[in-house]
């Protein structure tokens, strides 16, 4: 009740989501105005509008520019109000602030634990962990819901093919014995149904169990199944990132930490596999006498230590990731200007508008590991927003099938 209290009342002047995005770092490329185009263009815009008459109804003709023209783009930091128009922005705020609460009542919940060692009480922070889990799962399952709304993309199929894909993974690592992989599966399914038979014997219930050890592998590989449909698409667009923010850094240093954590996930990972890191650390082949270089116990601790650390990593490399998507619009004019032809200037404002708006969303994807929300192509929705300096109503965001520059 505490902590509650807290987020209600810091929460809206102190947020750690909202630090994470306009704390000034990030800096979007704005569209340039129609009137400015016309400058470049060499076009001076007439007296009366040329409207043209056709079958009795006047005509308003856009304006059009060519595609090599010499446009050059104008930046500005992201401020509070260009989170305004956002859709899940507060979902993705809620998650953030209340991870960050969760984790100030694990830590000072262990504190407790470790000072006056109780035994009768029971662990609140454990309700609160697997509260944040189920707030990420709900966003996750949200946002994918839009892709099987999308009648002509190929999203669906594609998250339906990978969750086949992460089903089959799942279920061929579950047969893997603990010898080779460190799960404690075995051992934490023992003590589920030895407390499961006692609460039931208590109440005067006769049970072998409350599922058996088939059951309990399968809701796993369904659940990894589901949860792997569920990054699907976060998964390629953060290796496209990868490959802009390593484009885009220059220091050496910079580029290792990158590498770094894109491929933390493969690293913690291999933590958990006993022939490459525990085996080696506990029983090291240094001659004929075998002695360990740690404990298990410190190696228990140096694995969360790292755990700790990548994610801190992540936390540092995340906004290179987000200026790499944002200069995607000035990307795309320098693509332009390579191509024949003329472009109308509402669709150019359009692509830079989108460009910015879904870069901002995709901030929510690397906070829950979610997806992107996308309308149906060629919907006639627009979205409203507050009229800005130099700004132009929101349009909608495509689904990630579409191009993504």
């Amino acid at each position: 009740m505490v902590m509650a209290s807290v987020i209600q009342k810091i929460i809206p002047h102190y947020s750690l989501a909202r630090w994470l995005l306009c704390s000034g770092s990030l800096r979007w490329y704005q569209h340039p105005t129609e009137e400015e185009l016309r400058i470049l263009a060499g076009k001076q815009k007439g007296k009366s509008k040329k409207d043209r008459k056709y079958n009795g109804h006047i005509e308003n003709k856009p304006l059009t520019i060519p595609k090599d023209i010499d446009l050059h783009l104008e930046t500005k930091s992201v401020t509070e109000v260009d989170t305004l128009a956002l859709h899940y922005f507060p979902e993705y705020q809620w998650l953030v602030d209340f991870t960050v609460a969760a984790t100030v009542v694990y830590l000072v919940t262990e504190a407790y634990y470790s000072l006056m060692k109780p035994s009768q009480e029971m662990n609140i922070s454990i309700v609160w962990c697997l509260l944040v889990l189920a707030f990420a799962v709900k966003i996750l399952f949200s946002l994918t819901t839009h892709y099987f709304k999308v009648e002509d993309g190929g999203e669906r199929s594609v998250c339906v093919t990978f969750g086949f894909f992460f089903f089959v993974k799942a279920m061929a690592i579950l047969i893997v014995t603990e010898n080779y992989l460190e799960f404690g599966l075995e051992t934490g399914f023992s003590n589920f149904s030895e407390s499961a038979m006692q609460f039931l014997e208590k109440q005067g219930l006769e049970s072998q169990g409350p599922v058996s050890k088939l059951t309990f592998k399968l809701f796993l590989a369904v659940l990894c199944s589901l949860i792997g449909a569920f990054l699907t698409f976060p998964g390629l667009r953060l290796a496209q990132m990868h490959l802009d923010a390593l484009n885009l850094a220059s220091e050496k240093i910079t580029q290792t930490l990158l590498h770094i954590n894109f491929l933390a996930p493969f690293l913690m990972v291999l933590l958990w596999v006993k022939p490459i890191t525990k085996d080696y650390i506990m029983t090291p082949p240094l001659g004929k006498e075998s002695v360990p270089l740690m404990s298990e116990a410190t190696f228990d601790t140096l694995r969360l230590w790292i755990i700790i650390l990548l994610c801190a990593l992540r936390m540092a490399m995340m906004r290179n990731h987000l200026q790499a998507y944002l200069n995607l619009a000035q990307k795309c004019v320098d693509q332009m200007k390579k191509e024949a032809g003329r472009i109308s200037t509402v669709d150019l404002q359009k692509m830079h508008q989108n460009l910015h708006f879904k870069t901002m969303k995709w901030e929510v994807f690397l906070k829950c590991s979610s997806f992107q929300k996308g309308t149906i192509p060629g919907g006639k929705k627009m979205h409203k927003s507050r009229k800005q300096h130099n700004a132009t109503p929101i349009v909608p965001l495509h689904s990630p099938s579409q191009s993504f520059c």
